[in-house]
C-alpha cells in the first residue's frame, strides 16, 4: 500500500506560524481602525453633542471602511479577489454584526446603567470594540477573504490552479435546495 504525499496538511506548527503573520498584520490594520473608530466618534461627541450611540455608529462605519481598505489590500491580498461582489457583502454582514456587538455595549451602559461621561462611553467602546473584533476576526478570516490554495512543493502548480478553478466554479454554480 502506498500512500501519496499530495494531499498531505502541513504541520501545526507551520499553520500556527502562516496565522501569526496573519493575526499580527490583522491587528495591525485593527489598530488603525481603532484610532479612527475613537477618534471618529469622540470629535462627533464632542462637536455634537448627539447621543452616543450615534456617535459611535458614525465612528464604526468610517473605521470599517478603513479597514476593509487595510484588510483587502494587505491583509488578505492574496485571497480570491474573482468573487468581490461576495466578499464585499460578506464583509458588510460580518462588520454589521460586529457594530451590533460594539455599540450594544455603549447603548447598555448608557442607557440601563445610566453611566454617561466620557470614561464610561470609552470604557464601554472598548469593551464592546475589543468584542467585536474577536468576532470579525474569526468571520473574515473563515468566510470573507478566502485564500486560494498554496502550491506545496508535492503540489503540482496545474493541481492548485486546478482546485482554484474548482472553487470558484462552485461558487458561480446556482444552488438547488432541496424541499
Amino acid at each position: 500500500m502506498s500512500t501519496s504525499n499530495t494531499h498531505r496538511r502541513p504541520s501545526l506548527l507551520q499553520r500556527l506560524r502562516g496565522v501569526s503573520g496573519e493575526v499580527a498584520k490583522f491587528g495591525i490594520v485593527g489598530l488603525l481602525g481603532i484610532v479612527v473608530n475613537f477618534g471618529v466618534s469622540n470629535v462627533v461627541l464632542h462637536l455634537t453633542h448627539w447621543a452616543p450611540v450615534r456617535c459611535s455608529v458614525i465612528g464604526t462605519v468610517v473605521a470599517i471602511a478603513v479597514n476593509y481598505l487595510g484588510y483587502r489590500y494587505w491583509v488578505y491580498r492574496d485571497s480570491d479577489a474573482a468573487s468581490r461582489r461576495r466578499e464585499i457583502t460578506l464583509f458588510l454582514i460580518f462588520s454589521g454584526i460586529g457594530m451590533l456587538i460594539e455599540n450594544g455595549t455603549v447603548w447598555f451602559t448608557t442607557y440601563p446603567l445610566h453611566l454617561t461621561g466620557g470614561l464610561a462611553y470609552n470604557v464601554s467602546k472598548a469593551v464592546g470594540t475589543g468584542l467585536g473584533t474577536i468576532f470579525r476576526f474569526f468571520s473574515y478570516r473563515t468566510w470573507v477573504f478566502k485564500a486560494l490554495p498554496e502550491l506545496t512543493e508535492e503540489q503540482p502548480a496545474d493541481a492548485v490552479v486546478a482546485q482554484a478553478e474548482r472553487i470558484l466554479a462552485d461558487e458561480r454554480q446556482p444552488r438547488s435546495y432541496a424541499k
